[in-house]
Parts: structure tokens; sequence; C-alpha cells
């Protein structure tokens, strides 16, 4: 190995090294909070087409009945995931780390 190829590794190794750290500590943690906002922002949609599911009269759920069948794996999931939360003011408390 001559001198370049040992140069061009070492500059590999801490291009590496500095993406990772890079990634860790600016890029994923601000991932995370858009995927947990975009989240949110889906369950609030879903809460509003579908609020009778939990027991909450809505006006327009006769109108939102029609989105059933396209959004049946989905809601599935979002109901799931709306009882196992305890509660939203919790959700939002971790985003800010309360």
């Amino acid at each position: 190995m001559n001198v370049d190829e040992r140069i061009q590794a070492y500059l590999d190794t801490v291009e590496e090294w500095l993406h990772g750290l890079y990634h860790g500590m600016i890029e994923h943690p601000s991932f995370e909070k858009i995927e947990k906002e975009a989240e949110d922002t889906a369950d609030v949609f879903m809460f509003a087409c579908f609020a009778d599911a939990f027991g909450i009269p809505s006006p327009v759920s006769y109108y939102t009945a029609e989105l059933l069948p396209y959004l049946t794996d989905e809601f599935v999931q979002w109901e799931r995931r709306m009882w196992d939360r305890q509660s939203y003011i919790e959700r939002k408390g971790q985003q800010y780390h309360f």
C-alpha cells in the first residue's frame, strides 16, 4: 500500500466518521421530530373523520364514511395507536422532553 492509498483510506475513514457524527447529532433527531409531527397530523385527520369510533358524535361522520374503504388499513393502525396512547399532551411533552 503506497502513501496515496493510505491517505485516501484515512480520508475515507474520516469522512465516514464525520458523516455518522453529523447524522447522529443533527439529521436523525430532526427526521424523528418531522415523522412524529406528520403522524400527529395524520392522527388528527383520522380523528376528525372517524370520531364516532370513540363514541364522540360527529356531524361529518356521515360524509366521511365514504372514505373508509380507502383508509381501512390506516384506520386499524390508527385506532390501535389511539387506544394505546395515554394522552395527546403526554405525546407532545415527549417531543419537548417534559
